[in-house]
């Protein structure tokens, strides 16, 4: 009996730190409730302290998301990063003006309260407001269970943002193939093509050849600095090293 309490104790561990590490959905990286959760914002930075060059355009702040509402915790229309992650941007956004683009950022570190604010508004299968934006093809009630909603972010770990390009030859956002928080496979980085080799694939989908190769412009310069991309997300990206794994912030976003 002693031997099985052991070994059930040491499996409820593993799972709880698997909890915490892995990656989940195309809004949020689950996470173990027994995660750390910070108040302190000592270790952050405005990212247009760093990369003045960026246009922000903070969608959680404003009513354009698949809320339809602004998010919790979202005080000001700015955008912070760790140290760490903003460094490695700024040399992302050092290449990519180089080719003719600046970054636009939708949304960066993302408070507790928020994702608490996204949990709530899943479960009130009523709201669907948003739906014909963000979620046409899907049920609400099916957010939770394909893991597009989940009660912990990588966003609130700091090192991650949501981004896009600016073609500064235009003036306008450059063409990406979908919207920013699109629920469903068109968002994913390999839809209509190899991201690891950059081959568009023309019968695999409805991208475009230079809309995906939009999407792998921006993936090579995030990857060339220190960030890592996501598999749901052609937008997503974290810093490889990122200097706080496994603590979750809870502060508002506001100008530090």
């Amino acid at each position: 009996m002693a031997i099985m309490v052991k070994n059930i104790a040491i499996l409820l561990s593993i799972f709880l730190l698997a909890a915490c590490s892995r990656s989940a959905g195309n809004i949020s990286d689950t996470a173990s409730n027994n995660c750390n959760l910070e108040m302190q914002s000592s270790d952050f930075v405005n990212i247009t302290d760093v990369v003045p060059d960026v246009i922000l355009e903070i969608r959680y702040f404003g009513t354009y998301n698949f809320v339809g509402a602004r998010i919790d915790g979202y005080e000001q229309p700015t955008a912070l990063l760790t140290r760490q992650a903003a460094d490695s941007l700024k040399a992302v956004s050092d290449d990519l003006v180089k080719q003719g683009y600046r970054l636009k950022i939708y949304d960066a570190y993302r408070p507790q309260k928020a994702v608490d604010h996204f949990v709530r508004w899943g479960k009130d299968l009523n709201d669907t407001a948003m739906k014909r934006y963000f979620y046409p093809s899907e049920c609400k009630d099916s957010l939770f269970i394909k893991d597009y909603i989940a009660t912990h972010s990588g966003h609130s770990r700091g090192s991650t943002l949501d981004l896009t390009l600016f073609d500064m030859r235009t003036e306008k956002e450059v063409d990406m193939g979908g919207t920013f928080d699109w629920f469903g496979r068109e968002s994913h980085p390999d839809y209509c093509g190899d991201p690891e080799s950059g081959e568009w694939q023309s019968e695999s989908g409805k991208l475009t050849q230079e809309q995906f190769e939009n999407r792998m412009i921006l993936r090579r310069a995030m990857l060339a600095h220190g960030f890592k991309p996501y598999d749901c997300e052609w937008w997503h990206f974290t810093l490889k090293n990122e200097p706080f794994p496994k603590t979750y912030f809870a502060f508002p976003v506001r100008e530090l």
